[in-house]
């Protein structure tokens, strides 16, 4: 149960974030959006900031990779009919993969596919990590990660880790860190020995969290929240809150630069929040950048310092269904990802925003 003093701090901060939000004041802005339209759903955005492209996988009828110019937003090609939920890239290899099933491995000069990899599960996130050029892919159903060596595609193993796991960080050194959606918290995995070495609960102070950045400098983990909707900054070696810090609706993904030591977590109600790191100890929410409704997934461009998100326009949602009769049993409750059911989106209407300063 929450204490009244509690419960007046978090009615403060989260005025103060509302106030912020409507301001809008703060160095950021959408500073470039390309309408590149085309049918078919998305999840995640990703930038290979050396190579300078920018991926989105498309699902649906069609589904494809469509690759973009990471500087001008300008379409480069497509891998037609590998779609899936995310990119990851190799840099040392110069090999792709994305979340399909099977794992779509391509060309990433050449956007030539090489091969597909059969994996478990039911492929979502997707991670690359440089400390042993491996791919992570992420699954809500055990196995919940697959490991596949970026040099030929093979699958190095695969492992368990409790619970459905969202977006993942690595620190380079060997540990990845990963949120685990229903389980309200952060597993800690060894990369060298495929294990799971540790739980990072969130002891209530944030739930079902859906985005996750990392300072691998000072050992901070960004943990990005949907209900309550905080950023939960977590020690990464032993797991101890530090702070929290309220953050907009719906969020869907987080990241951390640290060129400019700032935390972001993009939300689908029009919000991207910026957290400043002033030490590992000292933070504040900077700004609330207004951006498109529903772009809620982002990536960093390392060079840039731009911050990449997508989203489409949607027809209005069907009128609600009549009451139900008396007595008719309620429906069980449920605790699926937020993202409501499924609206129809207008043609031609999808969209990449870059942010930046």
């Amino acid at each position: 149960m929450r204490t009244q003093s509690a419960t007046i701090a978090f009615g403060i901060a989260a005025a103060a974030f509302l106030a912020l939000a409507q301001t809008g004041s703060g160095p950021y802005k959408v500073i470039k959006t390309a309408k590149t339209g085309g049918a078919g759903g998305f999840d995640y955005i990703y930038a290979d900031d050396a190579g300078r492209k920018l991926y989105i996988p498309r699902s649906g009828p069609s589904p494809r990779i469509s690759v973009f110019n990471l500087d001008t937003l300008e379409p480069l090609g497509e891998i037609a009919g590998q779609g899936g939920h995310g990119v990851a890239v190799s840099a040392k290899t110069g090999h792709g993969f994305s979340s399909t099933k099977p794992v779509a491995m391509f060309d990433t000069k050449t956007l030539a596919m090489i091969k597909t990899i059969d994996v478990q599960g039911g492929p979502d996130g997707i991670m690359y990590d440089p400390f042993n050029d491996r791919v992570w892919v992420w699954s809500h159903q055990s196995p919940h990660a697959t490991v596949i060596n970026a040099a030929d595609g093979s699958i190095a193993g695969t492992l368990d880790i409790g619970g459905a796991p969202e977006q993942a960080q690595s620190d380079g050194k060997g540990t990845i860190y990963v949120d685990v959606e229903d389980k309200d918290n952060v597993a800690v995995i060894d990369a060298k020995a495929l294990t799971v070495t540790g739980h990072y609960d969130l002891a209530g102070k944030g739930g079902t969290p859906a985005g996750l950045g990392l300072d691998a400098k000072n050992g901070i983990l960004f943990v990005a929240c949907r209900n309550p909707q905080v950023m939960v900054m977590m020690n990464a070696k032993d797991g101890k809150i530090v702070t929290t810090l309220p953050i907009g609706r719906g969020s869907d993904g987080a990241g951390f630069n640290p060129k400019t030591m700032e935390a972001f977590s993009s939300q689908g109600d029009g919000t991207l929040t910026v957290i400043k790191e002033n030490s590992p100890t000292d933070f504040a929410v900077e700004q609330n950048v207004e951006t498109p409704q529903g772009a809620k997934t982002m990536t960093i461009d390392g060079k840039t310092n731009h911050v990449l998100l997508m989203t489409a326009e949607y027809a209005p949602p069907p009128a609600a269904p009549p009451a139900p009769p008396a007595g008719t049993p309620a429906p069980e409750a449920g605790r699926g990802r937020g993202r409501g059911p499924g609206r129809q989106m207008l043609p031609d209407s999808f969209q990449i925003v870059m942010v930046g300063k």
